[in-house]
């Protein structure tokens, strides 16, 4: 599993084709489908969000998927902030606008509506990754920022597996994800060469081959996200100083 080049993606990434989709000579469509890619892909930060402003669980589902519903259903990209260049950023900012419209206009909560992005069901039953300790402790912005920041890596990660699994490299993933990020810690290659069966050189270079195919494909999730390459780092930068904060 060598790593493979420089991701050269933005020409054709979600977010690209969503930017695009905001101009009248745009694909509506295709914008349209990235768009809602996008918000299934990233809808716990919405969630946790909302709920950290005060909402039951149940009206922050209600309300998550109505905020998803304007996004898809309006002209909201022409409308957004022309200095857009982050997904994140752009739609913290729209959340916190429709949030603070939402007594203003009266509205009827829609439960149940004409879209399901998720299921809550599964959500709700998920084991937090994150410490109630830390949760607790941050203001809701940063706990955006944070959950954003695991659902990158969680599709990273997710992505790894799916590679791995195709190769028949399951076991292999199973036993060397927990030492992707750790690369000065305490790790018994011993250990690990006798539980897969192999000689420890054969451990080390699987691990940095994973190592290297794990930061490509972070990289990537990443540059899906941004309007512009040179944006990559900085936002890897500020996710891994966010992640930091639940370490």
């Amino acid at each position: 599993m060598n790593a493979e080049a420089e991701p050269r993606v933005f020409a054709t990434t979600r977010w690209s084709l969503v930017l695009t989709g905001a101009n009248s000579d745009g694909d509506q469509q295709k914008a349209a489908e990235a768009l809602a890619e996008l918000c299934r892909t990233y809808w716990r930060p919405i969630f946790s969000y909302v709920c950290r402003r005060g909402y039951s669980n149940e009206d922050a589902q209600d309300l998550t998927q109505d905020f998803f519903l304007m996004v898809l259903e309006t002209n909201w990209l022409r409308q957004a902030d022309q200095g857009r260049g982050r997904f994140r950023s752009l739609l913290l900012k729209s959340l916190q606008n429709f949030l603070n419209n939402v007594a203003d206009r009266n509205r009827t909560l829609r439960r149940g509506g004409s879209v399901q992005f998720v299921s809550w069901d599964a959500w709700m039953a998920e084991a937090p990754s994150i410490s109630d300790r830390v949760l607790d402790s941050l203001a809701p912005e940063r706990l955006f920022d944070l959950r954003w920041a695991a659902t990158v890596v969680e599709q990273a990660l997710r992505r790894l597996r799916e590679e791995c699994e195709g190769k028949g490299r399951l076991r292999l993933f199973e036993a060397l994800r927990d030492h992707l990020t750790a690369e000065h810690a305490d790790i018994s290659y011993a250990d690990l060469a006798a539980g897969l069966g192999v000689a420890e050189t054969v451990v080390k270079k699987q691990l940095h081959n994973l190592r290297q195919r794990y930061r490509w494909l972070l990289r990537e999730e990443v540059a899906h996200t941004v309007e512009n390459p040179a944006d990559v780092d900085d936002e890897i930068r500020h996710l891994c100083a966010t992640l930091a904060v639940a370490a």
